[in-house]
């Protein structure tokens, strides 16, 4: 039983310090149904489950809004104005109500941003997934970000836009009406860079999430590749 058990952990062993070299690795246990499957892959299932999941839960209803952690505060360019706007924004009421229909506005960008971001799961380049597999719980989707740099915002900016201009809501009509100096474009981009944020940190939250309980993926490949991590 002591030599078996030494043979294991050689092998192991070496299956770790081929993975260092190449960047891909057949998991120990998976020889199976699983064989031959690179560490790349996992990378891309832990992302696309992680992005997928978090991006369905902010385009649903009240995404954003019923999210302490995802919520949007106003965007700056409320909150630096003057006139008008500064008076309407006195109202408790008035404020809460307009930070919840922007918050509303932003499930159109997350709904845009999906398929955005689905896309550079399924392309971007992976060097070095061994590096992400042991990294802190938000590796994998730090370096997806890093990757995608702004194009997140680049791609909800014109759907906030439209958002915000075919809004039936009166209380972004009245907040948009109040705006001197300020176009619904420049608007839309503040918002957009705030839901950024939230997705992002919505992403790794939800990586954070498989990476401790990967059984609950009921993904194979995820449980093996985080169970020996």
């Amino acid at each position: 039983m002591i030599a078996e058990n030494s043979f294991v952990i050689e092998r192991r062993r070496f299956l770790m310090g081929a993975a260092a070299s190449t960047g891909l690795m057949v998991l120990p246990g998976c020889a199976g149904g699983l064989g031959g499957l690179s560490l790349v892959e996992v990378i891309r299932r832990l992302l696309g489950r992680a992005t997928g999941n978090a991006l369905a839960r902010l385009a649903a209803p009240g995404g954003f809004y019923d999210n302490q952690l995802a919520r949007l505060d106003l965007p700056d360019v409320f909150g630096s104005r003057g006139g008008v706007l500064q008076n309407i924004l006195t109202s408790v009421v008035f404020k809460d109500r307009l930070t919840k229909s922007l918050n509303n506005v932003a499930e159109d960008g997350a709904e845009r941003a999906a398929p955005v971001v689905a896309e550079a799961v399924r392309t971007v380049g992976i060097d070095n997934a061994v590096a992400l597999i042991k990294g802190g719980p938000t590796a994998a989707s730090g370096f997806l970000r890093q990757a995608m740099g702004g194009r997140l915002i680049e791609t909800m900016v014109p759907a906030l836009g439209d958002g915000l201009r075919l809004s039936s809501d009166p209380v972004i009509s009245q907040a948009l009406a109040a705006l001197t100096g300020v176009d619904v474009g420049s608007v839309a981009r503040s918002l957009s860079v705030k839901a950024d944020e939230a997705i992002w940190g919505e992403i790794g939250r939800e990586e954070s999430s498989i990476r401790a309980n990967p059984e609950a993926t009921n993904d194979p490949l995820l449980i093996a590749a985080f169970k020996v991590v």
